[in-house]
């Protein structure tokens, strides 16, 4: 049976390192989709770093005003699952 291998310390701490500011850019950047200073459209057509991963309602919750109902509804409305 193959061992598990371990990552090694500096290894693991540059990913700890990177998944950290990973989620420091994507709580900026869920700020300023909040506050308006960047479109849930702009994101979708730039798609940054920090979004690659998300899925379109984590986008559109990110939104002011924008709850679980109305994310949902949208989605079901224009076909996106």
């Amino acid at each position: 049976m193959p061992e598990t291998q371990v990552p090694t310390e500096p290894q693991r701490l540059r990913a700890l390192e990177h998944a950290n500011a990973i989620r420091l850019a994507r709580a900026e950047l869920k700020r300023r989709i909040a506050e308006g200073d960047v479109s849930a459209a702009e994101v979708i057509l730039e798609c940054p770093d920090a979004a690659i991963r998300w899925t379109v309602s984590e986008l559109l919750l990110s939104q002011r005003r924008w709850g679980s109902t109305r994310c949902r509804k949208f989605l079901e409305r224009n076909g996106v699952s």
